[in-house]
């Protein structure tokens, strides 16, 4: 007989789908690995969308 559903072990985060649809996962990826968290960005870039800070001290 299964065990009892523990609904506290469920994700939270884990998106809920049509009936048939898959979330995509590295197992459902078009290439092998991770997918990148940079989404469809291709690297490396033309330039990059990013100013460093600066700190002007008061004297």
């Amino acid at each position: 007989m299964a065990n009892p559903s523990r609904p506290a072990r469920i994700d939270p985060n884990w998106p809920q789908l049509a009936d048939g649809e898959h979330p995509v996962t590295e197992l459902l990826g078009d290439v092998q690995g991770s997918l990148s968290p940079f989404g469809d960005i291709e690297f490396p870039l033309d330039s990059v969308p990013y100013t460093h800070p600066v700190t002007e001290i008061n004297k």
